[in-house]
């Protein structure tokens, strides 16, 4: 049985790059090797694909109470594209070395399926079974719209997940060093019991095509400007989530900070360190990315393009549309390019009390704290078959380890006595939830 870092170090080995629309290396070797380690422990899985070579791996380990609704725990084999020759090593070495394992996904999110597995080969050869079902889904696509992993599984093959009363993945349950109002150290938790929705969306400017030297007072580009200039500089209200409150007033006591709910912004500047894990998630965001017009200097186009990327908090989208729709002017219209509605689980719950236990089994003087993702998982996808997500991925991070930076970033890299504090984590966790 591999250590958890040597198994990492092999799923990063595979390239799975997802490069957009479609075009991707494949997720069909990962599939195979979590196939394999699968077979090893004695759970029989099949691996599934809408397209060849985009693999989803799904498997059931019985449990000991039928009773109980099963967990399910699901996770992307796709990695973002890297660029070698940014990277200090090979993006898809895995090499070990310097108390951590390198490579693209190491934290995104080949880790957390290495410690999965790790658990459950652990399982295996100690002839240990967990309380309740666990379905295991192993999953392509997730780094562009899941056509080909956990949307496709939700829409084609939905009584895979009969019976799931919550999923784990993504994005949540690592370390986070801020510091007390007197100084002292303190190590928060994070797990992801919300995430903000996206609606991304694509605004078209009509007017009269002429020539650039001529007045024009029907400029498709001048009214496209007009109105990302409103929609990039319009503030948008605070609008406060159970779960964005759960985290303010949690941390808040944490760090011995004055918490007022009616002045949001001076609270979280007062989070310190804290801070990122929530300003993004105290209100909606508009940000203009991408701009199309013109084929010639001296032409005045009859239309011009443009995309937003629009994230929604839970319950506000139409809120949000309605002013957008106000701010854009006469002649240019909206249409989505991708939505996906934002979601939210409970955050007073067993299953979060339950990932709190696990944590503090490892880290007795964690603080473990709700949060609202400012981005996106597949947990969205699940939620559409009424499965709350929760973002649990634990790893315990050295202090000034930039783990936020990791994903999609340079130099991905994971530490490796993190993953065996997770793999600990995680196997108290699936033991006894």
């Amino acid at each position: 049985m591999d250590d958890v870092e040597a198994l990492c170090s092999r799923l990063i080995r595979l390239d799975t790059t997802n490069y957009g629309g479609g075009q991707s290396a494949g997720e069909r070797d990962a599939a195979e090797l979590v196939a394999t380690v699968l077979a090893a422990a004695g759970i029989e899985s099949k691996i599934l694909e809408r397209d060849a070579r985009r693999s989803n791996v799904i498997a059931r380990v019985t449990g000991t109470d039928s009773t109980l609704p099963a967990l399910l725990v699901q996770g992307h084999l796709d990695v973002v594209p890297a660029d070698p020759a940014q990277w200090s090593r090979d993006p898809f070495s895995g090499e070990i070395t310097d108390g951590y394992v390198w490579g693209r996904g190491a934290t995104d999110m080949k880790d957390f399926i290495a410690m999965v597995l790790t658990v459950l080969s652990t399982w295996a050869h100690e002839d240990r079974r967990p309380r309740r079902d666990i379905v295991l889904a192993f999953v392509a696509d997730e780094e562009d719209t899941g056509a080909y992993g956990a949307e496709w599984l939700v829409k084609e093959h939905p009584t895979l997940f009969d019976g799931c009363g919550a999923t784990i993945s993504e994005s949540g349950g690592y370390s986070y060093h801020v510091t007390h109002a007197s100084g002292a150290p303190i190590r928060l938790y994070p797990i992801g019991t919300a995430e903000r929705g996206t609606s991304h969306l694509r605004l078209t400017a009509t007017g009269r095509a002429g020539h650039g030297s001529r007045r024009n007072d029907d400029n498709a580009v001048v009214k496209l400007i007009s109105a990302l200039d409103r929609i990039a500089h319009h503030e948008w209200p605070i609008r406060l989530t159970p779960t964005v409150t759960a985290f303010l007033q949690r941390t808040g006591a944490a760090l011995g900070i004055d918490v007022d709910l009616s002045d949001v912004d001076a609270t979280v500047q007062r989070l310190g360190k804290a801070a990122p894990l929530v300003e993004n998630t105290v209100r909606n965001s508009t940000r203009p990315t991408v701009l199309k017009a013109g084929y010639k200097v001296n032409v005045i186009p009859s239309t011009a393009e443009a995309e937003v990327d629009t994230r929604t908090l839970p319950g506000t989208e139409q809120e949000l549309l309605t002013t957008i729709d106000s701010l854009l002017g006469p002649g240019v219209t909206r249409e989505f390019v991708y939505r996906n509605p934002a979601i939210q689980a409970p955050v007073d719950s067993p299953w979060f009390d339950a990932m709190a236990a696990a944590i503090r089994t490892q880290d007795p003087d964690a603080v473990v704290v709700p949060y609202c993702m400012g981005g996106g998982t597949d947990a969205k996808a699940f939620a559409r078959l009424g499965i709350p997500g929760y973002g649990f991925a634990p790893l315990s991070l050295p202090e000034g380890f930039d783990y936020r930076a990791m994903a999609h970033g340079v130099d991905e890299r994971v530490p490796i006595d993190g993953l065996r504090f997770g793999t600990r984590v995680l196997d108290h966790f699936l033991s006894t939830v």
